[in-house]
């Protein structure tokens, strides 16, 4: 190619993210243009505005291959979060790694189901106190926080490194002082008996399905932080087992589940003396998240 050529056709945002929707419509990918859209202003630090006015802003050689570097990654189905290292949750923007589950939008639900009740805790309390079991990156124990500048939390993890990244969350999005990480199987190293609110997601997947899940998924996603056991259930039992003697009066149980699991998931807590306090669906009209509190006698 010429160099007038090289300077007639120079890569712009828009070009860019036109190239990648191109190959990920080619690649089967469900969504090509929301892909492209968020990938390439991603990379580029641009807002969604500045994305639309700034089509034709000429995108440096440098940043180009990093911009198409990206797009392999994607098309080979790396979740464009992944690629970006960083994802927004209720209004936080947190870092992931491989050892984090990639929170959701659906999570969101579960921060949104939890918060009058901390809010109410804290009112009377003057505070409030939250156990985030297999915290992740930490996204809904930070939701919370961010949301109830009274109340304080632990992370909970058997993965130190996912414990790493919620702590760094944590300070990244202001909270750090109130949030601390414990490395526990569940309720195995937790000796504080006055939690208000013990909220998680944990892996709720059969086992034998997990192997056919998306690639996004599969193939990114921590293992252990999708397998369930051979029902889905196995976290639900040691989470139900054990709750009740770690929650405050008052205190309620956050979870979510998969969206065959309301009817399973509140038997093993009925079975444990709670009764279910709130039932929510997702986006997709699915039974995502259930609260419990313990059964008044």
């Amino acid at each position: 190619m010429s160099e007038e050529a090289e300077k007639a056709d120079p890569d712009t945002v828009g070009s860019l993210i036109a190239e990648a929707r191109q190959r990920f419509a080619a690649a089967g990918l469900a969504d090509p243009a929301t892909d492209a859209r968020v990938l390439v202003s991603g990379l580029l630090r641009l807002s969604a505005t500045a994305v639309v006015l700034g089509a034709n802003q000429t995108v440096g050689a440098e940043q180009a291959s990093v911009v198409r570097s990206a797009i392999d990654r994607r098309v080979v189905r790396e979740p464009v979060h992944r690629i970006l290292g960083e994802r927004d949750f209720y209004g936080l923007t947190l870092k992931l790694s491989p050892d984090t589950l990639e929170p959701r939008p659906d999570t969101e639900i579960l921060v949104d189901a939890i918060l009058p009740h901390l809010q109410r805790v804290a009112a009377q309390k003057a505070g409030a106190r939250i156990l985030d079991l297999g915290t992740g990156s930490g996204a809904i124990a930070l939701a919370l926080l961010k949301e109830c500048d009274t109340a304080r939390a632990t992370g909970t993890d058997i993965s130190a490194g996912a414990l790493t990244i919620a702590a760094n969350n944590a300070y990244l999005n202001g909270v750090g002082e109130r949030f601390e990480v414990l490395e526990s199987a569940w309720f195995e190293k937790i000796e504080e008996r006055h939690f208000d609110i013990i909220v998680s997601n944990p892996p709720y997947i059969p086992t034998k399905v997990v192997q056919a899940l998306e690639p996004e998924v599969k193939d990114f996603d921590p293992e252990r932080a999708l397998d369930g056991g051979q029902d889905g259930l196995f976290a639900y039992r040691a989470i139900a087992g054990n709750a009740a003697s770690h929650l405050a009066d008052g205190g309620v149980v956050g979870l979510e589940i998969g969206y065959d699991q309301k009817q399973p998931v509140t038997q093993i807590f009925e079975a444990k003396g709670f009764s279910l306090l709130d039932a929510r669906q997702d986006y997709g009209g699915n039974d995502r998240v259930l609260l419990f509190h313990p059964r008044r006698t």
